[in-house]
């Protein structure tokens, strides 16, 4: 593992295009008669090709037997140590929707969630609300009044809101009062440092208003909050790989991250032929393109064994009309595992494949998780070292020492 600025020195100037396609929460573990996973039993002959002529192996996107959340797993793809470049989920969703985020404000990533006459949670995403009623529900948080700050409650997508507190002497030390699962109640908002005492006391008021003003707008009737956290000042892309790099993607904590790094937020609408004609339409403006696939992750989240594997089947059509633009590196992987068996993220390895015209082809015939793990990039490469693997692929690094 090797740090930015040691990959700063090394860049050079290239005429060279690096695609990363992410496939959400694309690993998986074996679960029908024949113990295939998600990825196994579905149909890819195009990505079964590409790993054909590419170098294939697992990655693990923090560390051994962790878990991550989206916003680390994608922060590592990216090149970034998640353990070291670390930030709430609050300010990945402010700037995944534009929200002006200034560097004293502090974001909170919410859920409406279902809780039961005694407050216990039922289901932690209210039965995916769709977006327009979440636009009702924020409409009403908003009249919500807390000393001394400005209150700002967003719509992000379906279930998902965004909490913003605007003021001085904030801080983002507090923890989730997402139980991050059903049958046990919200848990209290609770300062992990005393420069937050203050903030603390102005998130319980909001929750405690929230129980009051959300108990008749079933099944939305009560929030979960969690990633407090403040904007960081990061090293960009372009600063440190030398790249104009954009993102694809439909939800919006996913241009969050890429906007944090430094990419740019494309239009990319709301289906995979929207993002691949986006991605035609932008081709020659820039090096690198972060294309995101969500709904195979929320389908392992749904435990739909059969859902999840249909999904991956749908995006392997487009790998020929990814291909046919030439790019000269392509990377496909998931940012994390999410088995439909256990109906979250896990901690298990993520397959990956790399295709450049000069890497080495490492004998795997088929995209999958028994099969990547023989690959030649190995069954346990950190994710971080995807993004300089790539880098040297598109020949945009130079030698080391003399």
């Amino acid at each position: 593992m090797v740090d930015l600025e040691f990959i700063r020195s090394l860049i050079q100037p290239a005429d060279t295009k690096i695609v990363f396609l992410i496939l959400d929460g694309l690993g998986g573990l074996p679960a029908d008669s024949n113990g295939s996973t998600e990825l196994e039993a579905a149909e890819t002959p195009n990505l079964d090709n590409l790993a054909a002529r590419g170098i294939c192996g697992l990655h693990v996107p923090v560390a051994a037997g962790i878990t991550p959340g989206s916003g680390p797993a994608h922060l590592g793809l990216f090149g970034y140590d998640p353990l070291k470049y670390q930030v709430g989920r609050g300010v990945l969703s402010a700037l995944g929707i534009g929200f002006d985020l200034r560097s004293n404000d502090v974001a909170a990533r919410g859920n409406f969630c279902t809780v039961d006459k005694d407050g216990v949670v039922t289901d932690r995403r209210a039965g995916r609300i769709a977006s327009e009623k979440n636009r009702e529900l924020c409409a009403l948080l908003r009249e919500i009044e807390l000393p001394e700050v400005q209150l700002f409650v967003e719509t992000v997508k379906e279930y998902r809101f965004l909490l913003v507190l605007r003021g001085d002497g904030l801080s983002g030390d507090i923890a989730d009062t997402d139980p991050l699962q059903v049958g046990r109640k919200p848990l209290e908002p609770r300062a992990l440092s005393a420069e937050a005492d203050q903030t603390v006391q102005l998130v319980d008021r909001f929750v405690e208003q929230a129980r009051e003003v959300l108990p008749e707008q079933q099944p939305a009737n009560m929030v979960l909050l969690r990633g407090f956290s403040k904007r960081p000042d990061w090293p960009l892309m372009k600063e440190v790989f030398g790249l104009r790099a954009a993102v694809l993607a439909h939800y919006p904590m996913y241009r969050g991250v890429a906007r944090l790094v430094g990419m740019e937020v494309l239009d990319s609408g709301e289906t995979l032929g929207d993002q691949f004609a986006a991605l035609r339409e932008h081709w020659n403006d820039y090096d690198f393109f972060f294309v995101h696939v969500k709904r195979m992750d929320s389908a392992g989240e749904d435990g739909d064994f059969r859902r999840k594997a249909e999904l991956i089947e749908e995006v392997d059509p487009w790998v020929p009309v990814l291909m046919h633009l030439h790019p000269d590196v392509v990377v496909v992987t998931g940012d994390h595992s999410t088995p439909s068996q256990l109906k979250y993220h896990s901690w298990h390895p993520v397959p990956v494949l790399l295709w450049s015209e000069h890497c080495r082809t490492d004998g795997v015939k088929k995209f999958g998780e028994r099969a990547c793990m023989a690959g030649g990039l190995g069954p346990r490469l950190p994710a971080v070292d995807l993004m300089p693997i790539a880098l040297t692929n598109a020949l945009r690094l130079v030698k080391f020492g003399a």
